[in-house]
């Protein structure tokens, strides 16, 4: 009983004391609860790390409508969806905006669905789709890639994971939770799908928070023949300090080079976040303090390569400020949506089309081709 008397006068006395002689201490034991906080966020990052293997087979889900011969033309689209929550109402804090979360959930459908509107319009035979969200804070867990394949009916399609972070904690508001991809959709028939994973520019602890870039290689037969249409869906990368464009390109070119060695048709095409050295872009002049995008050098490719971009319209916008109402005569547009084809393809036409960033940062680009 004295003990417990001892003990409790001493607690007394301690918490009695005025709050300025307790300051060091309560300062002391915030501090070793804020490094406590942060040693069990990087532990819990470590441990749900998206961690994929060099190689994947990926699922194909649909049923195609239509067979691929020698010398038959088709349309293919690309457009990066900007998760569903970069319309024209959004600027972001990664070019210079303010905003972490840039849409309500009935913002983002109306976005995701007006995407859909504009695909399903243009009919094409091919859809390469960059940022497809699954579950993700910043697009308020709409399951986009559901909505994709439930409008796109006659299609076979495949999905490859390039960002899935159980939580992330940048900036404040925190973006939370991510789980998105690259989609890609045909209307003929998908023999078989694979994520390649491309080099990440990003060691420990950044990686763990960030895009695993890959691409998806789909593979449709051709009739009456044993060459293959290889379609590569990408989304290469964008916030570094430019050698992880220079290693995913390098690792792009290697596969392009391997599958036309083989006598296939090869249609590459998605977000590069680089212009290439081939097209004009000096009608969208790159202003000081914006997000710079790469630029791949054309010759580095073999010959017979086509580098595809249509730049009579931007195929992206800045996302510094909010595109509705700003003034449109001064703005940071880019060109880094194209393609990358193959000699025996012939390209009939290649064309932006001016959406004006309604729905997604990014305009749609759609190509005709024949395979020869």
């Amino acid at each position: 009983m004295a003990r417990n008397s001892r003990a409790k006068e001493y607690l007394n006395k301690k918490m009695s004391r005025p709050w300025y002689v307790r300051l060091p201490s309560i300062i002391c034991n915030v501090i070793i609860a804020v490094i406590v906080l942060i040693l069990l966020l990087f532990l819990f990052l470590t441990i749900t790390e998206y961690r994929p293997a060099d190689e994947e087979s990926l699922a194909i889900e649909g049923t195609s409508s239509k067979t691929l011969s020698e010398g038959d033309s088709l349309t293919v689209l690309t457009w990066n969806t900007g998760y569903g929550a970069l319309g024209d109402n959004a600027d972001f804090f990664m070019d210079g905006g303010t905003k972490v979360k840039t849409a309500d959930k009935e913002r983002t459908l109306y976005n995701v669905n007006g995407m859909i509107d504009t695909i399903s319009a243009l009919n094409p035979d091919v859809i390469f789709l960059q940022e497809a969200d699954i579950n993700s804070t910043r697009s308020n867990h709409v399951n986009e890639t559901e909505m994709y394949k439930a409008a796109f009916e006659g299609y076979e399609s495949s999905f490859a994971t390039n960002f899935k972070v159980a939580f992330l904690p940048y900036p404040i508001p925190p973006i939370g939770k991510v789980y998105s991809g690259i989609e890609t959709f045909s209307r003929f028939e998908i023999t078989s799908s694979e994520r390649l994973q491309l080099p990440i520019p990003f060691s420990w602890p950044v990686r763990m928070a960030n895009l695993k870039r890959c691409l998806d290689i789909s593979r449709v037969p051709i009739e009456g023949s044993d060459k293959e249409l290889v379609l590569i869906n990408l989304h290469l990368e964008a916030y570094d300090s430019g050698e992880g464009k220079i290693l995913q390109t390098k690792r792009l070119r290697s596969i392009l080079d391997e599958e036309y060695a083989k006598g296939n048709y090869v249609i590459a095409g998605g977000d590069f976040n680089q212009t290439f050295s081939n097209v004009d872009a000096s009608a969208y002049p790159y202003h000081e303090g914006m997000w710079a995008c790469g630029a791949i050098d054309t010759a580095d490719f073999a010959d017979g390569w086509q580098f595809l971009m249509d730049n009579s319209t931007p195929t992206c916008r800045s996302l510094d400020q909010v595109y509705a109402g700003a003034d449109l005569s001064d703005f940071q547009y880019y060109m880094i949506d194209g393609f990358i084809v193959s000699a025996n393809v012939k390209v009939e036409s290649v064309e932006t089309l001016d959406e004006g960033f309604v729905y997604t940062d990014h305009n749609p680009v759609l190509m005709k081709v024949t395979l020869e």
